[in-house]
């Protein structure tokens, strides 16, 4: 059975409504609070400039390791010489056209050099822990930084929320004004007075959007979003933070914020490479013991092979014989008769090798390694310093967080209460007001009263939230909502 259904122009409307809803549905993109943490340490520019001087410090390390291994290095040279020259072979001067090739390859390793090389180990390694603990750090404040700002993002939906409410009874009471006004129930003035209080409400509401606008850009920035991208943030259920731990002992606190907060740990590690630095100095005092060893050879056109001779017909004189009255003796002479040194040959014959120990031992160098130990000192101090700085730092804010916290508990009860009684205050004057025994000025405000300490309510609570996740994070745990 088929059923032919009229399509009018308002289901179609309506569909269109509807897909465009669904659209902008799928293109919102909800962020929670991890989500909104993870974004920003995966994105975070700072962090990856932290992550690179890290990997920079990394390759330092292995360097000095490295540094423990012989080196070795091979120096082939070919040259062609002109007019009077050495032959390198022979080392006599000959006067042609000489092409020559010579090689070495030499390796050296230091034995000793005033355990500068292990030193330096231990200092790359501990810069590479100091790098580590700024990585954490940066890491630390941006998490900090973005659960502040989300926070602040759920105070200024729910300030907007209020603030709408705030309008809605604003322009009830405004109708209902207008409405008494017409019987010659109410004066000019007490309508005047309603729609003074719907103007204030409706630059309530103005202010709030302005300042959830600005929080939520502030927030796509520590995530390096774009900022036109459509997000709409998950709400957690406030309720469950009701129960919030206020009352902590500052000394347990600090004790366990010591053991992990980086920058005790960036400083404290800091110092231990400046400490160390001065055993790298001290160094250069000692002699230096290098192990080295050499291989060589050479081959020149010039040098030719002897392969044989030929009867010269003369008589060489090889000696003499007898008292005062000598004799030479004579043999006969001989022609060498020369041939091409073959290539490969001569590279043979002409190997070379040596092996030795060189000794450095320093005199005066112009007090550069006195200057280098004091200034590594001078370095250490200061670090000392800057690590007990981090450690009163700490204990300051600490002390202060957890004052904030009682402080922020103390807040929001009083807020709560002063709410609820303005809220039963309103109530009953509305009611009154209804019948005519409270007049508008009354009436606008109670209602002023009330809207402000609905406002008050939900920064209290929002700031008290806050407050415990920054005990949280000093103590390590994870910050969720």
């Amino acid at each position: 059975m088929k059923l032919n259904l009229p399509v009018t122009k308002v289901t179609i409307a309506c569909l269109i409504s509807l897909m465009g809803l669904s659209m902008r549905v799928k293109a919102q993109e909800v962020v929670t609070l991890q989500r909104a943490i993870d974004l920003a340490l995966e994105r975070n520019l700072t962090i990856k400039q932290a992550q690179f001087s890290e990997a920079l410090s990394e390759e330092n390390l292995k360097q000095s390791k490295y540094n423990l291994l012989p080196n070795l290095t091979a120096g082939p040279q070919a040259s062609l010489n002109f007019g009077r020259n050495i032959d390198p072979s022979t080392n006599q001067f000959i006067n042609q056209r000489i092409s020559a090739l010579s090689g070495n390859m030499s390796s050296q390793v230091t034995l000793f050099q005033g355990g500068q090389l292990r030193n330096q180990i231990i200092e790359n390694r501990l810069l590479l822990n100091a790098d580590r603990s700024y990585t954490a750090k940066i890491k630390n404040d941006l998490v900090l930084n973005v659960v502040t700002q989300y926070l602040l993002v759920l105070t200024n939906q729910d300030l907007v929320t209020a603030a709408k409410q705030q309008i809605d009874v604003a322009k009830i009471t405004v109708d209902r004004a207008q409405k008494n006004f017409d019987v010659g129930n109410q004066t000019l003035a007490d309508l005047a007075q309603a729609k003074a209080q719907q103007s204030t409400a409706e630059l309530n509401y103005t202010t709030a959007e302005n300042q959830l606008e600005l929080s939520i850009l502030t927030l796509k920035q520590y995530m390096e979003m774009p900022p036109a991208t459509n997000i709409v943030f998950e709400k957690p259920d406030i309720s469950k933070f009701k129960n919030l731990s206020t009352v902590f002992n500052p000394e347990d606190v600090l004790k366990t914020a010591l053991a992990v907060n980086p920058d005790v740990s960036l400083a404290e590690a800091r110092q231990k490479a400046a400490a160390q630095d001065i055993k790298v100095a001290r160094g250069n005092y000692y002699p230096s013991i290098v192990l080295f060893g050499q291989l060589g050879t050479n081959y020149s056109d010039a040098r030719k092979l002897v392969s044989g001779v030929t009867p010269s017909g003369r008589m060489d004189t090889v000696g003499f014989v007898g008292g005062n009255m000598a004799t030479p003796v004579t043999v006969p002479g001989f022609n060498p008769v020369y041939s091409n040194y073959p290539f490969f040959r001569q590279i043979g014959d002409n190997f070379n090798q040596s092996v030795g120990i060189s000794l450095q031992i320093p005199i005066f160098n112009r007090f550069s390694a006195r200057t280098s130990v004091r200034k590594a000192k001078i370095t250490n101090e200061n670090a000392l310093v800057t690590a007990q700085l981090a450690r009163n730092n700490l204990s300051k804010i600490i002390y202060q967080a957890v004052w904030d916290v009682q402080a922020a508990n103390k807040k929001y009860q009083s807020s709560l209460q002063t709410y609820t009684a303005n809220k039963e205050a309103f109530n009953v004057i509305q009611q009154r007001y209804n019948v005519g025994l409270v007049n508008s000025l009354d009436y606008n405000t109670s209602l002023t009263n009330l809207n402000k300490s609905q406002f008050d309510l939900i920064q209290a609570q929002y700031e008290l939230v806050f407050r415990s996740k920054v005990i949280d994070y000093y103590l390590g745990n994870p910050i969720t909502l």
